[in-house]
């Protein structure tokens, strides 16, 4: 485990697990949902990243240059999150408040390539920063995971986002439709029995997720072409995504729209996701 460390603010990284945010201590409150009894479901804790895809990719399957691409099941009869949140990582840097980690894509992604991740820690915020490289030409897209806490006091969400995908089971499946009623998220209600599984469309930058004594902001670069928000019991997801969910399974052009981008081979695409806090004042 790797510890960061600025101000009041103490980060620990999991390398094992994906390179995975595995603890973000910030004012002596735990953001996130830990390991502690989630160690054999990965998925559920942490904040990991999703590359080269995120979300649910339909029966694990898409084509690519005349032929099909047939991935691990790890979901059900899905793929789900990429490859990388089950693999261990390198460490290619470390300091008291930086870390860098690498990945190298399994043979389960014939076209190969290389994800990065990168940490900054400041005493008012985290910066995350992830990259893909391919090997040879391929599709890919990039988000985030965070898992955060919310098993005690009570929490509340703000995404400005006038939509959601329609969907079944997380694979959209056409339509779009307002974010009304429970869905809708843009005066930061408090999350309480709401229970959301949604792939959000038109958010602008920043979320905003408030604890009684913090606020944290999540800024996302570039603008996300989904965010999907679940909200299990105890916890709270809000998932920055540079492609909607099963994008990589469309026809070439309406995955292009979708978020996916083409790299050649040798070509790198970042994303950036800040995570800013602050304390939240007395009434």
């Amino acid at each position: 485990m790797l510890t960061l460390n600025a101000g009041a603010a103490t980060a620990a990284i999991d390398p094992a697990a994906g390179g995975r945010l595995a603890s973000l201590l910030v004012r002596g409150r735990e953001l996130l949902v830990g390991p502690r009894g989630n160690e054999d479901r990965p998925l559920r804790w942490g904040c990991y990243l999703m590359a080269p895809w995120p979300g649910r990719l339909e029966n694990g399957r898409f084509e690519w240059q005349g032929r099909t691409i047939q991935l691990p099941r790890t979901y059900g009869r899905h793929a789900i999150h990429g490859l990388v949140w089950n693999r261990a990582c390198a460490v290619e840097q470390v300091s008291d408040s930086t870390a860098t980690l690498t990945c190298q894509l399994p043979p389960e992604w014939p076209m190969g390539g290389l994800v990065r991740q990168a940490f900054e820690l400041t005493p008012d915020g985290l910066r995350l920063t992830a990259s893909v490289t391919a090997g040879d030409a391929m599709p890919a897209a990039l988000g985030w995971h965070p898992w955060f806490d919310r098993s005690g006091d009570p929490v509340s969400l703000r995404l400005d986002a006038p939509a959601v995908l329609q969907t079944r089971r997380m694979i959209p499946t056409g339509p779009v439709v307002p974010a009304s009623g429970t869905r809708d998220l843009r005066a930061g209600p408090i999350l309480g029995n709401r229970r959301l599984d949604h792939a959000y469309i038109g958010a602008t930058s920043p979320a905003t997720i408030e604890w009684p004594d913090v606020r944290l902001t999540l800024a996302f670069h570039p603008a996300p072409a989904t965010v999907v928000v679940y909200t299990p019991r105890g916890a709270v997801c809000v998932e920055p995504q540079t492609a909607q969910p099963n994008a990589l399974a469309l026809p070439a052009t309406v995955a292009r729209a979708a978020g996916v981008r083409f790299l050649a081979a040798g070509e790198t695409m970042s994303a950036r996701l800040d995570l800013l806090w602050a304390p939240v004042s007395s009434p």
